[in-house]
């Protein structure tokens, strides 16, 4: 049996997103998904202070450290793999942070379209 690489949005490959914080819903650096996913982590995101601020109005503080989760709190210009809806529903507000697409999961395209994407790829 051949084993199908993971392709990104583009159609390539899909690239880590980041491992410093160490992101992804398996924590391997890169934004998999998998039935267990159930918040759909496909999103390679930076961050910026408006959409950390943002998430964290919507009872998801990604700020503070959570050490019993290894989790380090994040700031801006971190990477991290966001739920799909997350990025969409910050669209809609005008806090979307900077995608990179090469990172982020082809199946992010069931909820956004990949114009979106494009318009807000990171540089």
């Amino acid at each position: 049996m051949q084993v199908v690489p993971t392709e990104n949005v583009l159609g390539g490959p899909l690239q880590t997103c980041g491992r410093d914080p160490l992101t992804g819903f398996y924590r391997d650096g890169c934004c998999e998904t998998g039935p267990d996913d159930v918040g759909t982590h496909v999103v390679c995101a930076v961050m910026t202070a408006a959409f950390l601020a943002f998430t964290a109005s919507r009872g998801n503080d990604l700020s503070t450290p959570r050490p019993a989760f290894r989790f380090p709190g994040l700031a801006p210009g971190d990477r991290w793999c966001l739920c799909v809806s997350r990025w969409k529903e910050a669209l809609a507000a005008g806090v979307a942070p900077p995608v990179v697409l090469e990172a982020t999961h082809q199946k992010a395209l069931d909820v956004v379209s990949l114009d979106d994407l494009r318009a807000h790829a990171a540089a």
